[in-house]
């Protein structure tokens, strides 16, 4: 089959690295939430050799991630896990110490992005790291009028679909031990955001 592809996974996979390297240094075990075409996982695996990188998706994206990870996949990138965050997590470790999601949280709707923080909650381990990429409203308001129209464009997609305000994001990370170590301004009006656990 064709492996799926995303170009603008291709078009921040080295921004994002930049970041990570650090972010992810002293990480052993990172989870992937949401890990779509597996491109990102493919390269951030190959950058950081150190560490055991996890992808994980719904079902329905499982095949095309499944056959990226058969093709170019490493040692360091065990087999693709199934996961909805509304349903019980269903990993093969309990003790990640890090966790990434990229172009996700906009999807994904207020009550599924409250069953990603209680997971990540759960599923990582004290004094893990959290890395968040995306676009984010802050005091309510659009940072560009790009993400403006991206964003009529997501709740034309899915009404429940919207770029969440990234003060409560940071709530939400709070509540389960997360504290924000930095918030990098990245390309085309993203951001990363990066919680470590204190505790």
């Amino acid at each position: 089959m064709a492996l799926a592809f995303s170009q603008s996974c291709e078009n921040n996979k080295d921004p994002i690295i930049q970041v990570l390297l650090e972010c992810f240094s002293r990480s052993q075990r990172v989870l992937e939430i949401g890990s779509g075409t597996g491109q990102h996982a493919v390269y951030f695996a190959n950058k950081l050799p150190h560490l055991q990188w996890q992808t994980s998706d719904q079902t329905q994206y499982l095949p095309s991630l499944i056959a990226r990870l058969d093709t170019e996949g490493g040692e360091n990138l065990p087999p693709a896990v199934t996961l909805d965050v509304t349903m019980p997590w269903q990993l093969p470790q309990s003790d990640y110490d890090a966790a990434f999601t990229a172009n996700s949280l906009h999807i994904m709707s207020h009550a599924m992005v409250e069953a990603f923080f209680v997971g990540i909650g759960k599923q990582l381990s004290t004094h893990a790291e959290l890395c968040i990429y995306g676009p984010f409203n802050y005091q309510g308001q659009y940072t560009s009028d790009s993400n403006r129209r991206f964003d009529i464009w997501l709740k034309q997609q899915d009404e429940r679909s919207e770029i969440k305000d990234f003060e409560w994001i940071e709530q939400l990370a709070l509540n389960q031990g997360f504290q924000l170590v930095k918030d990098h301004e990245m390309p085309a009006n993203n951001r990363l955001l990066h919680f470590s656990r204190i505790g």
